[in-house]
């Protein structure tokens, strides 16, 4: 048989109603168990595949979820959508994992292809920080929930984590271990995550009786290895040079522990480093990292649950948005450890 086979060929092969197909392959315990199995064979023999898009169409709504982040190189952005994938597979959901690579270009071809696959929601970490990628997703009527971002609760759903307060952990735990002069290595400036981790940081010494400048911004337009390699080597010429490293996010630290290893200076014994995510190589470095924890796969399943009671709700009443604030962690391990503790 040439062509692809429509359902039309399985049932005439199969000898029964385009109707009783149907009832195999959506409501299989409305057919007799003889009927069932010949036209199960009959699709095997053509190699029938449904359409899902016309079967989306036919019932009104997707059973795909589409999910947008910012870099899927960063194993906390892949740990996420593990976490929502996890949460949608339970229902019977599938998910269409996107990355704009930081790009506002990419990210807004992707929601257009999203509206014109008319996907049942989106779960988005947005690239462009002006606001405009919610109001692209209202103007085309999709569902969506603001990932590892924060959103009035007027505005629509979102799952974040409180980085102000992860910033002042990260600084209360390098001061307590008797550092005065610390820099803080921040990702893209345009990030509220790189601000907002700093400004924690900035309340921490203030709370601690340090003047502001003991807290040095290196800034980075990447949040990556490459740059964390960067960032160390500029660090290593300040003077006077800080005894502690905070980072923005775990990526830039390992950066950072390679271009101070590379030069023959001691983490923690001359220089502390704490990072933030806590992701699954920070705890397998040269020097196991000290790390600000994001719940990764809480926030995909939040983000995911609260999609799902958006899209299940009747009316818009049925649904309150809500806006949800995580807690970080701080898990402290050898590279920011006094170095009295750490075996040289």
């Amino acid at each position: 048989m040439s062509g692809k086979a429509g359902i039309k060929d399985v049932a005439r092969l199969a000898g029964v109603s385009v109707g009783t197909v149907s009832n195999v392959i959506n409501n299989p315990e409305l057919v007799s168990d003889d009927t069932r199995d010949r036209v199960r064979a009959a699709i095997a023999q053509l190699g029938y595949v449904r359409s899902e898009t016309a079967r989306q169409l036919r019932a009104g709504r997707s059973r795909i979820v589409a999910m947008l982040v910012l870099d899927l190189a960063n194993p906390f952005f892949a740990e996420v959508a593990k976490g929502a994938e996890r949460a949608l597979r339970e229902v019977g959901l599938g998910v269409m994992v996107c990355n704009s690579a930081g790009s506002r270009d990419e990210e807004t071809d992707y929601l257009s292809l999203f509206a014109e696959q008319r996907v049942r929601g989106v779960l988005v970490t947005p690239a462009d920080t002006s606001g405009r990628t919610v109001e692209l997703l209202r103007a085309r009527g999709i569902p969506f929930v603001l990932v590892d971002r924060s959103l009035p609760a007027d505005q629509g759903c979102s799952v974040s984590v409180d980085d102000v307060l992860g910033g002042a952990m990260a600084i209360r735990h390098l001061v307590s271990s008797g550092h005065r002069q610390i820099a803080y290595v921040g990702g893209p400036p345009h990030l509220a995550q790189v601000r907002d981790r700093f400004t924690g940081g900035l309340d921490a010494i203030r709370e601690s009786g340090l003047a502001d400048d003991a807290l040095t911004s290196i800034e980075s337009h990447r949040p990556d290895v490459a740059a964390g390699r960067d960032a160390g080597a500029r660090l290593l010429g300040m003077s006077p040079r800080p005894t502690a490293v905070f980072c923005a996010n775990d990526l830039l630290a390992l950066g950072v522990l390679q271009s101070l290893y590379a030069a023959g200076v001691r983490v923690p014994h001359d220089i502390a480093l704490v990072g933030y995510d806590d992701i699954e190589f920070a705890a397998a470095a040269a020097v196991p990292l000290s790390s600000v924890r994001q719940p990764a796969a809480r926030i995909g399943r939040t983000a995911a649950e609260l999609l799902l009671a958006e899209t299940d709700a009747t009316t818009d009443d049925e649904h309150i948005h809500r806006r949800i604030v995580l807690r970080p962690e701080l898990v402290v391990r050898d590279s920011s450890r006094r170095a009295s503790l750490v075996a040289d």
